[in-house]
């Protein structure tokens, strides 16, 4: 489980699209829709014959060292029945408050109890039915109706034996999105998956029910090598009766395995097979601004996977095994020397598939390098080039981009760095003079692409994504930022991404294409059968309709449906039916949506959108009432409703209670673009020609390189004979493209 704050639950929950009067959202391009599909043929016949997940006790009799190392570990002890031996807080009539709710924490009939706010705020006994975790923290679950278990937001610290909030500055009642009953802690989708073994979500659209099962309910053996029927039958067992070889040469087959849990991603297939690539099944997030900042590092909560794709150590084909001991999850060797290991003076201690050629041969455990105290804060390894950051309040994490520490980044693009984590009184700027200082004007200063991740410069991006130096989740990130830039370059970077041999990078310039022309994205063609399904996917979604065959549309419900008991999902079915014209069929999908979240916003804009484009424009304006309404009654307001409604009564000619709703938009996202853009326009359209073109010009002060402000801009300045300035936005439009 993991923990997010309010705005950037919100942020990866949805991201709503505004192209014109039509919407589109993604939900971490997580599924959609009513109709259930059937696995394909192929595929059912496959299953009949795969190995099968069976009881672990065996595994001891041949593997008793691996199996020794593995009790007590993370992975053993990731989920537990509640009971004397595996509850660590204090349930003995233990109190904590928050915002005026009293939670206690008892103990009744052998069981643990926890009595607060319920689903509907009144207080209410709920039993712990399973632990969740160990060590530093440990959550408990709570299982509610319909076969839903919820994560509880009050959790254990285990070092400081204590009780804390996870959200300690977020002021929660029942009806927030990151309260204990909410879908956002609701185990089922966040959390099962990589807490058991053999996870099956088995979520029953129907009745809004889970019936979730495991195998093993902790992390085991087969979690990670796979069902162990045709080992334990086998006449001679290997490590060959397994889909992967974990100690073969080439790393990505551990890696990918590790990155199914160890990585910030959605599932697009539950047809897990050990040995295939992890994108068949799960979509990795890129290194986007809400993630990671922009060079690379660290900022939500995004595991080991997207860093450790960045680094060199990645790419000279270091993996999770050489510093991470697999049963027990410990380090290989302690301090320093799990890094002097290969980074000495003398030869490295490195497998022979790993690339050691670039390696320089000096004492870097020494104060000659780190320029601190041995053994004091600093003279570690892990101190600069892994440093950590917190989560859930008390879980520190180290990134594992193993970066060199770059203070003069922070100085230009405010990023953090490991010298002022410690140094914390001090400025970046004196960090980067001691930096320099302390190795010379002619110091290693690696490029990087901080400085074309945190301008959004198109240009920069092109080059970065166009180039073969850059690691592919750096390319592939690049690529996603091109999409706020169409022009001819950034086709230029597009048509030859198609070939890339890195799916990360295919599958990003799959969904970059579809902010270009339908004519302009012939190059997209071959992906539709790329090898990889996420790939197939992000060219299914850009793809034109008229270019899509019904095997290739239901391939991306199924995908959707993986995980139909989000909203999200059912909004991007939705989508897809919309554009093949299956009017019927789309608003059943946007209408299973709002059953799911009645407060869904973007199930009623899209809702609403369908409508007017069938041209029932009196019906989208009640829908959209509906939402708001609906917002209303929880405390909860969102811009694109407002939006929305605002263009439908322009649609009606309601002009003064369409600005009314447009500046509602405007000023609940004052960070957004397209809202003061459209506001802009509807008010120097209607005769406010003044107020619209300061809206216009505010906006372009805040985005200096929206095209949309720019062409309004030069359009209107035209209009009113005024060559010079036309002329000046023309240009400023023209450096954009």
């Amino acid at each position: 489980m993991h923990s997010l704050g309010r705005r950037a639950w919100i942020a990866s929950l949805v991201l709503i699209i505004l192209a014109g009067g039509a919407v589109a959202l993604l939900l971490n391009r997580q599924p959609e829709s009513p109709a259930q599909i059937a696995p394909p043929p192929a595929a059912a016949a496959a299953s009949a014959t795969i190995a099968k997940f069976v009881d672990e006790s065996a595994c001891g009799s041949c593997h008793a060292d691996q199996v020794k190392a593995w009790h007590g570990s993370h992975h053993d002890l990731a989920m537990q029945e509640a009971n004397a031996s595996t509850v660590l807080g204090n349930f003995n009539d233990a109190s904590f408050t928050k915002n005026g709710v009293r939670t206690r924490f008892f103990q009744r009939d052998g069981k643990y109890w926890i009595n607060t706010d319920g689903p509907d705020g009144k207080p209410a006994d709920f039993e712990v039915k399973y632990t969740f975790g160990v060590e530093p923290l440990q959550q408990y679950l709570i299982e509610l109706d319909r076969g839903r278990l919820q994560s509880f937001t009050i959790a254990w610290d285990v070092r400081a034996r204590r009780w804390f909030h996870l959200y300690p500055d977020e002021r929660i009642d029942h009806l927030d999105p990151l309260h204990w009953a909410q879908p956002s802690q609701n185990w089922n989708f966040m959390c099962a998956e990589c807490h058991s073994t053999d996870l099956q979500k088995n979520f029953d659209l129907q009745t809004n029910s889970y019936r979730t099962t495991w195998t093993q309910i902790d992390v085991g053996c087969q979690a990670c090598h796979g069902p162990a029927s045709t080992h334990l039958s086998a006449a001679t067992p290997s490590k060959k009766d397994f889909g992967v070889d974990f100690a073969g040469p080439d790393a990505s087959a551990q890696i990918e395995t590790c990155a199914r849990c160890h990585s910030r991603r959605s599932v697009i297939s539950s047809d897990y097979r050990h040995g295939e690539r992890l994108m068949q099944t799960h979509l990795p997030a890129l290194l986007t601004a809400d993630l990671y900042f922009p060079d690379g590092q660290i900022r939500d909560e995004v595991y080991e996977y997207g860093s450790f794709l960045q680094s060199k150590m990645h790419a000279k084909g270091v993996r999770c095994s050489d510093c991470h001991e697999p049963h027990s999850l410990q380090l290989r060797r302690e301090g320093n020397e799990l890094c002097t290991g290969c980074h000495n003076s003398a030869a490295p201690a490195a497998r022979a598939s790993i690339d050691t050629s670039g390696l320089h041969k000096k004492d870097y455990d020494s104060p000659a390098h780190h320029f601190h105290k041995s053994g004091a804060p600093g003279s570690q390894c892990v101190d600069c080039h892994a440093p950590s950051r917190v989560y859930m309040q008390v879980d520190a994490r180290r990134d594992h981009s193993f970066r060199i520490p770059r203070p003069d980044i922070s100085v230009r693009h405010g990023t953090p760095n490991a010298c002022n984590s410690c140094h914390d009184k001090r400025s970046p700027k004196w960090a980067a003079e001691q930096v320099a200082k302390w190795y010379g004007p002619n110091r290693r200063q690696e490029e990087t692409f901080a400085e074309a991740f945190a301008t959004g410069d198109g240009a920069a991006l092109a080059k970065l994504a166009g180039g073969g130096h850059a690691p592919a989740i750096v390319r592939a990130s690049a690529i996603e930022r091109l999409s706020a830039h169409p022009s001819q370059a950034g086709l230029d970077v597009l048509n030859p991404a198609v070939s890339d041999t890195d799916p990360l990078v295919r599958m990003a310039a799959a969904d970059a294409f579809n902010v270009y022309s339908p004519e302009q994205r012939s190059a997209l063609a071959p992906l539709l059968n790329d090898p990889v399904r996420a790939v197939r996917l992000a060219a299914i979604a850009s793809a034109p309709p008229e270019r899509l065959n019904p095997t290739a549309v239901a391939e991306y419900v199924r995908a959707q449906m993986e995980n139909a008991d989000q909203p999200g999902a059912h909004i991007n079915v939705g989508n897809m039916y919309s554009s093949q014209g299956r009017v019927a069929d789309a608003e059943a999908a946007y209408q299973a949506a709002i059953r799911l979240e009645p407060s869904f916003a973007p199930a009623y804009v899209n809702l609403a959108d369908l409508k007017s484009r069938s041209g029932e424009n009196a019906v989208a304006i009640a829908v959209l009432r509906t939402g708001l309404e609906s917002q209303r009654q929880e405390g909860t307001q969102t811009a694109a409703l407002h939006h929305s409604l605002g263009l439908a009564l322009i649609r009606e000619r309601n002009y003064d209670e369409s600005l009314s709703q447009l500046e509602l938009a405007a000023r609940q996202a004052p960070n957004d673009a397209r809202y003061a853009y459209v506001l802009g326009v509807a008010l120097h359209d209607t005769g406010k020609r003044k107020e619209g073109i300061a809206t216009l010009e505010r906006a372009l002060r805040q985005h200096p390189k929206d095209q949309d402000l720019l062409s309004a801009l030069a359009a209107y300045a035209r209009d009113a004979g005024d060559a010079a300035a036309a002329e000046k936005y023309m240009q400023r439009l023209q450096e954009q493209n």
